[in-house]
């Protein structure tokens, strides 16, 4: 719990909140019955290295660190890009209820709590 405060506190002090991303997320389309992104936690961060996996504006390492997540935090994986995820950090800011039951064309989400992850580091959980 307390890790996820960092991430909290990035995002909310200044992070993604204040700064936005630099590569917007998407939704991809849907008929609002098939889910249209899902639930993964972070797995596999050694803790003899940087302890951390860094939640960045955009779909790179060039992009702009946004927070800091941690082995076992839940986040909603929304898009693909390459290597990397477009996430929603769980109870960031993003409502879930918004998020993967798209019933339309594929569209922006918006809020706070958004960021970039590589995928390297995601255990998908389920739909």
């Amino acid at each position: 719990m307390m890790r996820l405060a960092t991430v909290f506190l990035m995002i909310f002090a200044g992070g993604a909140a204040a700064q936005g991303l630099d590569v917007p997320i998407h939704e991809m389309a849907g008929d609002g019955q098939a889910a249209t992104c899902g639930i993964s936690e972070v797995s596999g961060l050694k803790p003899g290295g940087d302890g951390f996996l860094a939640l960045r504006s955009g779909p790179g390492a060039k992009y702009r660190k946004l927070g800091e997540l941690h082995n076992g935090d839940r986040v909603t994986e929304i898009e693909r890009r390459g290597d990397w995820v477009g996430i929603a950090v769980s109870k960031a800011g993003v409502k879930e209820r918004d998020l993967c039951g798209n019933n339309g064309p594929k569209r922006q989400i918006t809020g706070r709590g958004l960021g970039w992850v590589h995928g390297n580091w995601l255990k998908y959980l389920y739909p």
